[in-house]
């Protein structure tokens, strides 16, 4: 009897201690939230939430979209989260396919459908990917060279005219077969009654190329994101006959993309990664000033190499298409919108497979909703959401309406799909 009767106390003691230890951790979890959130973040990089690997490799390609990922780093974002962030300057998109998939580097700055390519083999091995956030919204575009100005092309409708009086080979270039940039190109000239695997000659060039081509007049035109078409205009030798943003307002663009294997191998640092992005987006967005300090941070030699001037303009929403109108944007490039830029949405991913079956690039309708479970990784978006205060949407889909009209649901992706009438 005594012997049980002093177990049963040290039970209930032993209870206690527990509940007591139990109490004071849910206050102090409490207090917590309340406090700065550096120290709330502190408390995911550490112990059993700290970053399974801390030297993080992010590739990016000299493009303003690679602000948020260089901003982590500038700004310490990364330290943040128990992360070093090195950003690696890459030459084209396929040098970055690569690196991914033979893990070179840890993550990229990266076209969403470079990423769905890779997923389903088509533009370069097959492996499977993962999509952790969306880098930015808007603030891509296509210029179109002087020459054709000269000839009296000033928008689609011009240009569609001029190659029907004017018969030659018309050559037009994006950055991927699979890409962001290819998709808005094929699109526009769709739009404008131009089948552009048939009525032109498109060629793949990297960004950074661009303007360097149209110069010796390898091409009529291109697609591509900032700050090569401004350049272009500064350099006179094209103009903005569109941009991506009149295409598909806030479209998605470029996207933090890693391997599957890697957020397997690496969930804490995953989601750290994504954190540490996430609060630099939020800071690139939170004011005018924070913008220009981002120009002047992207512009040096080591990241996008070219004049503060050349990004602040239509990182600021100032624009200017080369041939006499300027305006400014309400839809220019966007890195946070309080999360909605962010948010890996369903019906995003599964856009660029309907496009890349409409062109022929996929021979077959995938199963589009599958996929873009598989790819994007909502599961660890909503964990750094958490951990940096941004609001995530209610939907994983959401609905658009395009520059030809046609609205875009994810509902029906291969009737949608198929019911273009000009496709590949």
């Amino acid at each position: 009897m005594g012997s049980k009767s002093t177990s049963h106390v040290a039970i209930n003691t032993n209870r206690r201690k527990v509940l007591t230890t139990s109490t004071r951790a849910l206050a102090g979890a409490s207090l917590m939230a309340l406090v700065d959130p550096l120290v709330k973040a502190g408390a995911w990089a550490a112990g059993s939430d700290a970053p399974e690997k801390k030297d993080i490799k992010i590739g990016f390609i000299p493009l303003t979209d690679c602000a948020s990922v260089v901003m982590a780093s500038e700004m310490g974002f990364d330290k943040k989260y128990g992360l070093k962030i090195t950003p690696s300057k890459e030459a084209s998109w396929p040098s970055v396919r690569d690196k991914l998939i033979n893990g070179e580097l840890d993550a990229a700055h990266v076209l969403y459908g470079l990423i769905y390519g890779v997923q389903l083999g088509i533009g370069g091995p097959k492996k499977d990917m993962s999509i952790l956030m969306t880098l930015n919204n808007n603030g891509q575009g296509i210029t179109l060279s002087r020459k054709l100005f000269e000839k009296g092309v000033t928008d689609g409708a011009s240009l569609k005219a001029l190659m029907d009086k004017e018969k030659r080979e018309y050559t037009f270039a994006q950055t991927f077969p699979t890409g962001t940039h290819a998709m808005w190109l094929y699109y526009w000239l769709a739009a404008n009654g131009i089948n552009p695997m048939k009525d032109t000659k498109v060629i793949t060039v990297p960004p950074p190329q661009m303007v360097a081509n149209m110069r010796v007049g390898n091409m009529d035109g291109y697609c591509v994101g900032e700050p090569w078409h401004a350049r272009a205009i500064a350099d006179k030798i094209g103009f903005t006959t569109i941009t991506s943003q009149a295409i598909w307002k806030d479209h998605p663009e470029k996207v933090l993309g890693t391997t599957a294997d890697f957020v397997e191998r690496y969930p804490n640092t995953a989601r750290a990664m994504t954190a540490a992005v996430l609060e630099a987006s939020k800071f690139i967005d939170s004011s005018k000033e924070n913008r220009t300090k981002t120009a002047e941070t992207i512009a040096a030699k080591s990241y996008v190499n070219t004049e503060v001037d050349v990004i602040l303009g239509r990182i600021l929403g100032q624009y200017d298409n080369g041939i006499g109108k300027k305006w400014d944007d309400p839809d220019y490039m966007k890195f946070y919108n309080n999360g909605l830029v962010n948010f890996p949405y369903l019906s995003d991913g599964m856009w660029f497979l309907t496009q890349q079956k409409r062109w022929g690039l996929l021979k077959e309708h995938p199963d589009y909703l599958a996929v873009a479970k598989k790819v994007n990784r909502i599961d660890v978006y909503k964990q750094a959401a958490t951990l940096t205060g941004t609001p995530v949407p209610t939907s994983e889909m959401r609905a658009s309406t395009l520059v030809d009209g046609k609205v875009w649901d994810g509902n029906d992706p291969a009737a949608y799909a198929d019911s273009f009438s000009i496709k590949g």
